[in-house]
This record gives structure tokens, sequence and C-alpha cells, in this order.
């Protein structure tokens, strides 16, 4: 953005909202990137380690990192890495837990021109593999417990702490012959896509995004010195590596780190460290609503918490219990160029672009095929705007300031691209979800592109369907899909629920009929006790889906709608034969 309309948009905004001055700071923390494109997140830790020297930046029950420390750490690893020979092009993966030592890591590494793949440490096996593979690293780095998920005769592992003893390297500044012509256009991190649809895709992260990631977020969230964020997102994750910490370390604030999230420990965790921020994703915030009361989730010197997946069924419970002064959630994804913002917290909303940045950051709704899973195009081929609150797929326009970087595969790359749209020539980024747009521009998330399926003629979401059963007591959890019947056309409703007490599917049923129509009721309910999640507490559907909803294929307790008898009923093997056979009314 130039300076001319950071001008015009500075006079209005300093007596003007909160709101309109965070989008005002996050340009002016913004700008000045492209400028200086030899700047990278490593000199920025520089700069703040002469300025704030023995202050904390990194703290955890494990290790505590000062500013000064983590430029040295990080140097470190420059140094082992140009003892290496590592430059442009060559890649080192990461698998490590939640700790200081993990950021210096990267940070150090990632300075002599190597990109660093940060693995999910979930991952084993052949999903694992495939993540190694894909990047074709010349190292990998592994903390002590993982090291024997990793298949030796491949790239060369360094077991941390074992034969890998940075103690060894200089902490002294980088010489100039030392220091590599790195720029914000190189690659400076893999990050790894969740894997919910498939294995995972290794999305390109420049340094430069690093930088807007970084300074963007510190802008939104006006972090400064006396900030400590709490973070027990995954650091291997965009939004626990590197918009958590990097928001904070880039004002001068530090960040509490967690290995795991827990929800029984959170808020004692947060008084205990004495956080003025904290970092959500995903189900986080519902997973802390069903804990127990306890005083000291109010004790705390919250001023605000900032993420993404806070649904609207518990937005306002959430602020209220927790007494959260300020939520800001946004919605972004590791590989994407569409962000948005919810600064004005209006509950469910994921956020909006102000008018005076549209031009630089266009994204729109289109109108879209449930069916055939992309966009509708009409007469003349090109895709149509979807009017005010029509659900259709989210898409933003890739320019060279609004970029798509996309993933270590090209093929997998060109499947998120969609061409000629408006006009022959552009290109846009397909961000996979399906959202709404209301009249005042606010944007409102529906559901995932796979997920939304289609049942006698109508479009169900199942994130709507879940929202509605876990609005009914008794329920703590619902994941919901579709399957395929024998003999109809699209799919029918079923949900994995999770009880906290003896349901009563008489209530249950009368429920949805008060909040959804009936097309959208779940034809199929598997009951159990624990729902899989991803660490990024995303639900898992694709083995649900392949299960189906075969007595014999799970342990679990199914129930079938019986339409005659106007009830739920248990599913066994009888009835499941009679379903596949087209003799029971659906």
């Amino acid at each position: 953005m130039s300076m001319t309309e950071l001008e015009t948009i500075r006079t209005p905004a300093r007596s003007g909202p909160s709101a309109a001055r965070s989008w005002l700071r996050a340009l002016e923390l913004t700008e000045p990137i492209a400028r200086n494109p030899e700047r990278l997140l490593s000199s920025v830790i520089d700069e703040r380690a002469e300025t704030e020297g023995d202050s904390p930046a990194l703290l955890s029950g494990r290790e505590r990192m000062t500013y000064r420390g983590l430029a040295e750490r990080a140097t470190q690893y420059t140094r082992w890495g140009l003892e290496q020979g590592l430059g442009k092009g060559d890649a080192v993966c990461l698998m490590m837990p939640n700790r200081p030592e993990y950021m210096a890591v990267w940070l150090g590494i990632t300075r002599t021109g190597c990109a660093v793949a940060l693995l999910n440490t979930n991952l084993n096996g052949a999903s694992l593999a495939h993540s190694v593979n894909i990047v074709a690293p010349k190292h990998i780095i592994a903390a002590p417990e993982f090291a024997d998920r990793l298949t030796p005769g491949g790239p060369r592992i360094w077991v941390h702490g074992v034969d890998l003893d940075i103690g060894e390297y200089s902490t002294e500044t980088l010489a100039g012959s030392e220091r590599r012509p790195v720029t914000i256009d190189d690659r400076a991190l893999y990050i790894y896509t969740s894997g919910t649809t498939g294995l995972p895709k290794a999305a390109n992260i420049s340094h430069g995004r690093l930088m807007q990631w970084s300074h963007w977020f510190a802008g939104m969230m006006e972090t400064g010195p006396g900030d400590r964020l709490y973070n027990c997102l995954p650091m291997y994750h965009s939004v626990g590596g590197i918009v958590a910490t990097g928001a904070v370390l880039a004002a001068g604030g530090s960040v509490v780190l967690r290995e795991n999230f827990s929800a029984s420990q959170f808020w004692s965790d947060i008084v205990q460290w004495d956080c003025t921020l904290f970092q959500y994703i995903g189900e986080l915030c519902r997973y802390l609503l069903q804990t127990a009361v306890s005083p000291r989730e109010t004790e705390h010197n919250i001023r605000m918490c900032c993420g993404n997946g806070l649904r609207p069924d518990i937005w306002a419970s959430f602020k209220e219990r927790f007494a959260i002064p300020r939520i800001l959630e946004f919605y972004a994804s590791t590989e994407g160029n569409v962000s948005l913002f919810n600064v004005e917290g209006k509950p469910g909303s994921i956020g909006r672009l102000p008018s005076y940045l549209a031009h630089r950051f266009p994204s729109t709704v289109v109108r879209f095929d449930v069916q055939k899973e992309e966009p509708l195009r009409n007469e003349q081929g090109f895709c149509v705007l979807a009017a005010p609150n029509e659900v259709g797929e989210a898409i933003g326009r890739i320019s060279a300031g609004n970029r798509f970087e996309g993933y270590a595969n090209e093929e997998e790359s060109e499947k998120k691209i969609i061409r000629n749209v408006f006009e022959s020539g552009d290109a846009w980024y397909r961000t996979g979800d399906l959202m709404r747009r209301d009249a005042q521009g606010y944007f409102y998330f529906v559901d995932r592109i796979g997920d939304t399926f289609r049942w006698k003629g109508e479009n169900v979401s199942t994130t709507e369907v879940a929202e509605a059963i876990c609005s009914f007591s008794g329920i703590r959890q619902a994941n919901v899909y579709g399957v395929a019947i024998p003999k109809f056309e699209g799919r029918a409703g079923m949900a994995l629920i999770v009880p906290d007490q003896e349901l009563d599917f008489a209530l249950l049923r009368a429920h949805l009929l008060s909040v959804l129509p009936e097309y959208a009721h779940p034809l199929f309910l598997r009951v159990c006790n624990k729902l899989e999640v991803t660490a990024t507490f995303k639900h898992t559907k694709a083995t649900l889906t392949r299960e189906g909803y075969d007595p014999g294929a799970v342990d679990d307790v199914m129930y079938f709608y019986d339409r005659q008898r106007g009830r739920y009923v248990r599913l066994d093997e009888e009835l499941y034969e009679r379903i596949q056979n087209g003799i029971v009314r659906l």
C-alpha cells in the first residue's frame, strides 16, 4: 500500500473506532516489508535482541529464552546449516514438540536459504513417509521421542541433543562471509495441510509471507512489549508456529508455549503465566465450555483472544462465561490468499474487508454447483457472483500483491486455481470453503466443499447440522457427514455423536424439527465415547464415510430414523439389509 493510501485512511482512523485503528496499524507495520527485501523475520529477532536483550521471548516449563538467547541460538543453527552446505533449493525436516528451541531451529536454518519442513508430530508410518518424501530433504532433525518413527537409509537423521550438539557453534554475530543472499521472495518453510481429505500437502511459505503474517497480526492484535500470549497450538501449524509467536515477538512481547492443549489446565496456565492474550483454533473453545466451572477461568488478565473456528452457537456463551473482553476471529489458510478479519467482534462472522482494501485483496463469493463441486458458469463461460446471503465458494484473485505460493507439488497447486473467472485470463484461488456474505460485507463460514452434500434435491451443510445437534442438551459433540445408499441419489445424513448422558431420542427428534428442515435431519446416528480430531481440532470424516452405516463394520451402536414408526430405532443387520435392498422408506 502506498503512503498516499495510508494517509487517506490514517486521518479518520485516529479519531474513529478501534476497528479502524487496528486496520491502520496492520497496514503501517506491513507497508515497509516490500521496500526491505533482505529483512527477514530472523532479522527482526536480531533487532529485538539489541533493544530487548534479556527480556523474555519464548517461555515454557521445559526452557526459557530471552530475545538475546533466541537470536544467539538461531545463529548457532545458521552455522550448523552452513557447515552442512545447505542453501537455496535444499530442505531440512524438523520433528519436535512445542518448545522455544523449535523456533530457534527454523529461524537459524532458513537464513542459509534452505527451507525447513515442519513435520506433524502426530504422524507415523506411510503418512509420515509421504510428508518427508514430497519435500526431498537432505537432513531430518528429530527430538529423541520421535526418532524411532523415522526410517534410516534416506536423508540423514539428526537426533536433537544426541548427535546434534548445537552448543559447539559460536553465538557471535554472523560475519559478512557467512551471510547468504536470502530475500523475502525465497522459500522459508514447508507447512503441511491437515490431511483431512487425503494425504497432507506441503505448502510453500516464503520469508515475505512470514513477515506479512507476523506484522499484520501484530497490528490487528495491537501487541506490545507488555503482552504475553499463551500458545498451546502445535508449532508445526501456521497459527501456532508463526501467527501466535511472530505477532508477539515482532512487538517485543513474550510467548508461553505448552506442548499440548489441556482443557482442564488451560485457565490455570494462563493465570500462572499472567498472560494477556491467547490463540485458539477449531473446537478448542467448545472443549473449554465443556469443563467444570473453575474460579481461575475469570481471574485472568486476558484482554483479547484471537483465532479461527469459534462457531456462532457458542460465541456468546464463551465470551460471557470466561469474561473475554475482545474476540478477534479471522479467516485464513496456510496456503491461501483470502484473509478476513472480524475486527468489530460481530458474533458468528469470520470477518470482512473494509472498502479501502477491497481492491488490494479482492475476495468474493461465487455461485456453486454442489453436485459437480465447482463454481457455476454462465452462458458466456464466466462465474457468477453470489447474491447477498447466498451460499457459494469463496475465492481470491491472484496477483503480484495477492500471491498464491502453492505447494511443493505443482499439480496440487494447479488444482487450487480457477481461471477465466470474470474475464479472460484472470486467475483466482479456490478456498474450498462455502460461505455467504451479508449486505454489510460480513462473511460467514457455511461448510467445506465435499462436506456439504445433496439429499432429496437439497443442499445439506454438515456444519449447520452439527451445530443444531450440539445445541441439544445431552450431546457434547457431533460430527456430521453424508453416506451413500443403494438406489438413492445423493447422500443421506449421518451423525457420529458423543452424549454426556442417556439420550431421549424422541426429544432429540423434536429438537431437530424445531431448528432444521426435515431433509437436513440425520437419517443415521452413531453413538460413541470420543470423536477423532486432528491436532488442530478438525474432525476427520474419510474413515467414517467409508464405514458408513454397516453395523457389522464397527462396534459403536447405531440408530436409524424409521419414518413408518416416526422414531429412531436400533440399526441391526436385518434392518441394514432391508435398507440396502431398498425396501425401507427413506
